[in-house]
């Protein structure tokens, strides 16, 4: 193996006052990747462009030098489901979502206050299946609040999704429902539109009545009465390939990502939300997912040439404003994943790269437009002390764009 791209999803962030006017990586104890950091260089990184607030699909994408319209979320989504789509097959990504009420329409929670079991998920996946539509259609539920939605059929997806909080590489505070509106005037994308809201208009109805909901008001946890969708697509991506890379990736989204773009994928099945402590449930992910990353870097190291391990649990404190919560899981990160990385690539002349795909500051709760930092181990005499964004923005690597990453590093397809 010649070298290991880390992603930590949405490590970048901004001074906070409960860390000491710290980010929560200037204030983590993080000394396998300060050694990484010393014996190689740092720079930052805008994932998409200056300016631009990227979703996690978007950030990806171009992180692998693919143009944004390459992409959909849905697509990729549906892919890392394991659905098996036809050529105008329209999907989505969905968050079950909370509103105080159909009439008034007030957003209170983009995720269902991250409480969803897999249970109640798959009894209200079961309900939602049973609505009539003049098409056939797949509702799967996926991993906590997240789940995928495909129309079957020959349907347009020039149409805005109902969930506008990341739209154009902007960023913004979902605060009331609305519906999908179409982007042209052809007949077909507004026939796709028609279908699209009657489902939202059945759905919210079946949801709000539903006894799973009416339980969780009792227990005073948010009701999972509305849905969220985004990243509307009818064609599978075409993205660049990368035959000689690896990827270890446990979410939705990376596992289509990488299987698209032709990555050998190794996964698990990320454990299971069956109380409402969510973060219980993301330490859980966090420990798998290191020690499954560690297992197969040391068994996949000799079959390819590069390998993308992508970890989602970081981004989760910066949407919910836990700064303390994210610099623990970053310190966890260090005392395995980096702790291990740090034995095991030097001897064997492996490089790696450690950055992020988007920044989520946690007192903004969303992606921004900052950058993130970028770690580049690659053995060189020691110049740089620590791995935060304050040391990256003095780094030799200096800033760059995400498109021009891999060549950056010398890291090929």
């Amino acid at each position: 193996m010649k070298g290991i791209l880390v992603v930590i999803d949405g490590i970048g962030d901004l001074p906070s006052w409960q860390l000491e006017e710290k980010t929560p990586l200037e204030a983590a104890n993080t000394p396998n990747l300060d050694f990484l950091a010393t014996r190689g260089e740092l720079g930052y990184m805008y994932p998409v462009r200056p300016g631009f607030v990227p979703e996690s699909d978007e950030a990806i994408v171009s992180i692998f030098g693919n143009n944004l319209i390459s992409s959909t979320r849905g697509q990729l989504e549906s892919k890392g489901a394991g659905l098996k789509l036809t050529r105008g097959d329209l999907a989505f990504r969905v968050n079950f979502a909370t509103i105080d009420s159909i009439k008034k329409g007030n957003v209170l929670d983009r995720r269902a206050g991250r409480t969803l079991t897999i249970a109640e998920a798959e009894i209200l996946a079961k309900a939602l299946r049973k609505i009539k539509l003049p098409c056939k259609f797949i509702f799967e539920p996926t991993i906590q609040h997240r789940a995928v939605l495909v129309f079957e059929g020959g349907f347009s997806d020039n149409l805005s999704g109902n969930d506008l909080t990341y739209i154009q590489g902007k960023s913004k505070i979902l605060e009331k429902i609305s519906f999908c509106k179409p982007l042209d005037e052809l007949e077909n994308t507004q026939y796709t539109v028609n279908i699209v809201n009657e489902f939202l208009r059945k759905a919210s109805e079946v949801l709000v009545a539903h006894p799973i909901n009416k339980e969780r008001k009792k227990k005073g946890l948010l009701p999972a009465n509305y849905l969220l969708l985004r990243g509307a697509g009818i064609e599978p991506p075409k993205l660049r390939m990368y035959k000689k890379w690896i990827s270890v990736a446990y979410m939705p989204l990376e596992i289509g990502f990488s299987k698209f773009s032709g990555m050998n994928n190794f996964s698990f099945d990320y454990p299971k939300l069956k109380k409402i402590d969510s973060y219980e449930n993301l330490y859980a992910g966090l420990k798998k997912a290191c020690k499954f990353s560690i297992k197969t870097i040391k068994k996949q190291h000799k079959n390819a040439d590069y390998a993308y391990i992508h970890i989602k649990e970081t981004d989760l404190p910066g949407h919910d404003n836990k700064p303390v919560e994210k610099k623990i899981m970053i310190e966890y990160l260090d005392k395995t994943l980096f702790n291990f990385l740090r034995k095991f690539a030097p001897p064997r002349k492996i490089k790696i790269v450690v950055t992020a795909d988007h920044s989520t500051p946690c007192k903004l709760k969303a992606h921004s437009a900052d950058p993130v930092p970028v770690l580049f181990y690659n053995d060189s005499i020691p110049k740089e002390k620590r791995f935060c964004e304050k040391e990256a923005r003095k780094g030799t690597l200096k800033g760059f764009n995400g498109n021009d990453l891999l060549e950056k590093v010398g890291f090929s397809k």
